[in-house]
């Protein structure tokens, strides 16, 4: 029986033993099997397996280096592995040698509009030339007590005729004028003005430029009709102040009388006035009837025209001249300006002229005028002096007299 029991313990044990030769021999075999077979290639790295399930059913393009796929929102692309051991790191996505996703991606997406032209001054076109205006004729000059002054000829010539800008007159096209004011302040916008603009733009020179005869002179030479700036008392007096010489409500007649002789005195050749100075219209001096009066029928009397720079009024009752129509840069921006000079065209198109007035020779202005003046005709109206759109006194002394 003992003998029995030592046989079974001696066969427990070979089996034992059998059994872990057997799990040695198969782990040796294995390690063998996979060092045949060595590391895996490097084009087969976590880093260009396909990101989405239906990448994945793909098989892979034979090329050397397999193209990344653009990453979604549903499969993110997950992270490398580390590389075996042995093995050269695997190029990074996006690196310079291979472009990543991003870079891709960039590569693929249409490029972004290009953004809006800055605003730049436009080029000074090729306007029609005009001849020259007359210089200051001594026979309708006379002396005043701070220089000389306008006056009618002994023949009847006046201002208005003598120094009035090239237009043909046969023409039947809506006309339109345009009146650029305070020439003479600014030294930089009164030469940009004048070196750009047409020379059928009548300039306004300010009764206070410190060297208004030598831009009147300039304007001569260029064609272009000159105005001389009236400082009347405006709404917001003593707020909103038109200068030392104002003609204003609150001053006795020998001193308004005084103060527009030295306006008139200014410079010579010059076909009339405006009641305009620094964007400031007289609003408070019309309202003064009988000053209004008296201002419009002594510029009549000195062979003068007459502006009414108030948009909307009847216009001069005593004096050649009218009333402006549109202010074109009260807001002065770009859409604005360019809007009012739209109006200007159909105003004119609806009743044969329109008059429009830019306060200031400012950067923007000028820009806005050059652009528009460019194609003006196309459109079927021509651009003329203030001379040609003036309009006969509805009431002067002759007439009450009669």
């Amino acid at each position: 029986m003992a003998e029995g029991l030592s046989r079974r313990v001696f066969a427990g044990w070979r089996g034992l033993g059998l059994f872990w030769v057997l799990v040695l021999l198969l782990l040796g075999g294995g390690g063998l099997w996979l060092d045949q077979l060595g590391p895996p290639e490097r084009h087969e790295t976590l880093a260009e397996a396909p990101a989405t399930p239906e990448a994945a059913a793909t098989p892979p393009a034979p090329a050397p280096v397999a193209e990344t796929p653009t990453p979604t929102a549903t499969a993110p692309e997950p992270a490398a592995a580390p590389p075996p051991p042995g093995q050269a790191e695997a190029p990074t996505p996006g690196a310079p040698d291979e472009p990543g996703p991003v870079a891709e991606a960039a590569a693929q997406t249409p490029a972004a509009p290009a953004p809006p032209p800055l605003d730049v001054p436009v080029a000074a076109p090729d306007f029609p030339p005009a001849r020259p205006i007359a210089a200051p004729d001594p026979a309708l000059l006379e002396q005043g007590r701070f220089g000389t002054l306008p006056r009618v000829g002994a023949d009847g010539r006046t201002s208005i005729r003598a120094y009035a800008g090239q237009f043909d007159r046969q023409d039947t096209r809506p006309r339109i004028g345009i009146i650029v004011a305070d020439i003479g302040i600014s030294n930089a916008q009164t030469e940009d003005a004048i070196r750009r603009l047409p020379p059928s733009v009548t300039f306004a020179i300010s009764p206070y430029a410190p060297r208004a005869a030598q831009v009147a002179e300039r304007l001569r030479a260029k064609g272009s009709e000159t105005l001389i700036g009236l400082p009347l008392e405006p709404a917001g007096y003593p707020l909103n102040d038109p200068g030392n010489r104002a003609l204003l409500t609150g001053r006795s007649s020998a001193e308004n009388i005084a103060n527009l002789e030295w306006v008139l005195s200014r410079f010579p050749g010059y076909v009339g006035a405006i009641g305009v100075v620094g964007g400031m219209r007289g609003e408070r001096f019309a309202a003064m009837e009988q000053s209004y009066f008296a201002l419009q029928e002594s510029l009549r009397n000195r062979g003068l025209l007459f502006v009414d720079a108030r948009p909307g009024v009847a216009g001069p009752a005593r004096a050649w001249g009218r009333a402006v129509d549109v202010i074109l840069d009260e807001p002065a921006t770009r859409t604005e300006i360019e809007r009012r000079l739209g109006e200007l065209e159909t105003i004119a198109k609806a009743r044969g002229s329109a008059l429009g007035l830019a306060n200031a020779a400012t950067p923007v202005v000028v820009d806005r005028l050059v652009a528009w003046a460019v194609g003006l005709e196309r459109r079927g109206v021509v651009l003329a002096p203030v001379s040609v759109l003036i309009r006969r006194p509805p009431e002067t002394a002759e007439n009450r007299t009669q």
